[in-house]
């Protein structure tokens, strides 16, 4: 003999399946709401504002080995603005010191000669000639940047011809602001 149940149990059964149903719908929309924003956010970072790790020592001590940045894609630079760039499918950060059609001269104390004027770099603290296999004066080419490291004594960049000027194509985008370490958080 099969008993049936009673109003009571009945009605609780209801409320069990009626909360159940509710907890998956509000599931299920969470996480479509999530797998939107994820995607807008992979959007945003690829074709906007690029996030990157930094790795190494070659700009220190304006950005160090694991800081997080945030780059704005353009290909429009002044001097002594952070731009990131491809290079041996890597994605470098250098400074950028010259501008297409720039004369550069370097001393061998590391002094840099911008147009016949010495460059003022208060964010490099020790200066030196570094890996350069440059002759000088050399011009910047056309649609092209000379960039350099601000640890000079250990950065691979525009002196050495392994790396060069970088070409406008080759680059990614203008760093402008540190995300972490928080204590370290700012604007470029």
């Amino acid at each position: 003999e099969v008993s049936l149940p009673t109003k009571s149990q009945v009605e609780t059964e209801r409320k069990r399946y009626r909360r159940r149903k509710a907890y998956n719908k509000a599931l299920s929309g969470t996480v479509y709401v999530l797998t939107i924003v994820a995607a807008v956010a992979v959007l945003i970072a690829t074709l906007i504002l690029p996030v990157l790790q930094i790795e190494g020592t070659s700009m220190e001590p304006t950005l160090s080995n694991g800081n997080i940045v945030l780059l704005a894609k353009t290909t429009q630079f002044d001097r002594g603005e952070l731009c990131g760039f491809t290079w041996n499918n890597k994605l470098l950060i250098k400074r950028v010191v010259a501008l297409p059609g720039d004369w550069i001269e370097i001393d061998a104390d590391g002094n840099i000669y911008l147009n016949g004027d010495k460059l003022e770099e208060p964010y490099v603290e020790h200066k030196a000639l570094g890996e350069c296999d440059l002759e000088f004066p050399f011009q910047v080419p056309q649609e092209q940047y000379f960039v350099v490291g601000d640890m000079r004594e250990s950065s691979i960049d525009s002196r050495n011809s392994l790396i060069g000027c970088i070409p406008k194509d080759q680059i990614v985008g203008k760093v402008f602001f540190r995300i972490w370490p928080f204590k370290s958080i700012r604007f470029f």
